[in-house]
């Protein structure tokens, strides 16, 4: 049998749209996958959460992990080229670079971003993978049936994976006609929430309104139908509540919002609920700001979580009702972004600076202010769902330490993966562990500088790199078992990392 052979098997099994039932959702869902994660994570289940928001977490900082070590950088066994910085003993494939064509015969599209591992079995794993294109005139990259706005060129691909052999199998588009998909969040019915990170719509050039969710299965075609009751506002992320079934959702603004969707239905979202903000009980500490990309007329007074505040500090949460969660627009001008948080505001809702990362892991929802602090560079908090209470996790001190955390993930052995993004940044982006007891430290650093100074120029899909990346930002982290999944954001570079976890905390 051919490869081809192979790859046309896999297209006709994905096809199906029953076929993700025959295996397991992410691992942190699952009973049988989180048993597979080890003794070390389901003890993690018993730990008090107040252990990873104990006041260490602040004063305990490591130039690298006291149980994995120092970072090196050490050879891709794709290609052979030095592209990432890793502790001894962890080893790497690139797959899904910008360009290479995928199975489907579609050429990657570029600017990967947010991803998750969304099903499951022995032999196979399969990850969503966002991309955060943003053009509304370069068109869908996919076919007309997973296309939402043909004018769009955002979206999302699946990519298989066999871990028993540490090889990629293949890649296919599975949703296109979006802006700028930029997180989301894997759910516990084996599918991909991604979300726009926009309120673009007719009024800037696209055919149709965005800033939406949209349901991505790990199997089959996917319907790119707006999960409207989700919200239309400039999403980042989403985390699925297994327990409940409630999502809930972070806002990429300097003033956003945390919210959390209640379905009539767990499980299928697009039967509707209601979308609510949240509001701690704390006195405002903002009075009369204007929110809105453009400012607007209106001004509001609430309570900013970004301000700076002990770690271990723990508030009580209220929920406030969104009457209309498809307001895209504050007063009905297009100049003016944020309808939806502007409802929640003017109800004594509370902002967090760049809501981005959003995950579930241990029982909590854990979330990322990515400009929040004192220092404006990051906050980590958590939401307890069984005791409505948010605790702050994690400040960074200074950006040499955690320089604005972006997607985050829970691990198997139960730490937190953090994923660096700043744009105007001039040193090397890491991937940041966060542990237990509040020890923070690189895991792993980009080495992807293509100058005669790094590792030299790299030609591939008739492109020729001779740039320096090591500042653009790590996007994707995801844990399934001995394996970490993450992205390169530019070039666009996938990779799958494995090695001796369970000499430390990840």
């Amino acid at each position: 049998m051919t490869l081809r052979d192979d790859t046309m098997d896999m297209l006709r099994d994905f096809s199906r749209t029953d076929a993700s039932r025959e295996m397991d959702p992410h691992w942190s869902y699952g009973r049988r996958g989180f048993l597979k994660s080890g003794v070390a994570a389901a003890a993690t289940l018993g730990m008090p959460f107040s252990m990873l928001g104990s006041n260490k977490a602040q004063a305990v900082q490591l130039p690298y992990s006291p149980d994995y070590g120092p970072l090196a950088p050490v050879a891709d066994q794709s290609t052979g080229l030095p592209l990432l910085q890793l502790p001894a003993g962890f080893k790497y494939w690139s797959f899904g670079w910008t360009g290479d064509m995928m199975t489907d015969g579609i050429a990657t599209p570029s600017a990967h971003d947010g991803m998750a591992v969304v099903a499951s079995d022995a032999n196979k794993l399969v990850l969503v993978r966002n991309h955060e294109q943003g053009s509304r005139t370069a068109g869908s990259f996919a076919n007309a049936k997973i296309t939402y706005d043909p004018t769009c060129n955002g979206g999302t691909t699946n990519l298989v994976f066999a871990p028993r052999t540490g090889t990629w199998v293949g890649a296919y588009a599975s949703i296109s006609g979006t802006i700028r998909n930029c997180a989301g969040g894997p759910t516990p019915w084996n599918s991909w929430i991604t979300c726009e990170e926009t309120s673009d719509g007719v009024h800037n050039g696209a055919t149709k309104q965005h800033g939406f969710c949209f349901d991505v299965p790990a199997t089959g075609a996917a319907k790119p139908v707006p999960l409207t009751g989700l919200g239309c506002f400039s999403h980042e992320a989403v985390a699925v509540d297994p327990v409940t079934g409630i999502v809930y959702l972070t806002e990429d603004d300097n003033q956003s919002g945390f919210y959390r969707f209640i379905p009539n239905e767990p499980g299928n979202l697009a039967a509707g609920g209601k979308l609510q903000m949240m509001k701690l009980v704390a006195a405002p500490n903002v009075f009369n700001q204007k929110i809105g990309h453009s400012g607007t007329s209106a001004t509001y007074t609430y309570f900013d979580t970004g301000v700076g505040f002990a770690a271990g500090t723990t508030w009580d949460a209220q929920w406030v009702d969104i009457e209309d969660p498809t307001r895209a627009f504050v007063e009905n001008n297009t100049n003016f972004y944020g309808g939806v948080r502007a409802q929640g505001f003017a109800q004594g809702a509370t902002s967090i600076r760049r809501g981005e990362g959003c995950w579930y892991g241990n029982g909590q929802i854990f979330l990322c202010s990515t400009n929040g602090g004192a220092a404006s560079r990051g906050q980590i908090f958590a939401f307890d769902p069984r005791t409505q209470t948010l605790t702050l996790v994690y400040e960074s001190p200074n950006g040499s330490t955690l320089y604005q955390p972006d997607n985050i993930a829970w691990s198997p052995r139960g730490s937190l993966i953090l994923c660096e993004d700043s744009d105007d940044r001039t040193e090397v982006e890491y991937l940041r562990g966060l542990t237990l007891d509040g020890t923070i430290f690189p895991f792993a650093a980009s080495n992807v500088d293509f100058r005669s100074t790094g590792i030299g120029s790299y030609s591939r899909n008739g492109v020729t790199y001779n740039s320096d990346y090591r500042m653009k930002e790590f996007t994707g982290a995801t844990f399934h078992n001995e394996w970490l999944f993450c992205n390169i954001q530019t070039p666009g570079i996938t990779f799958a990392i494995t090695g001796p976890w369970g000499n430390g905390a990840l």
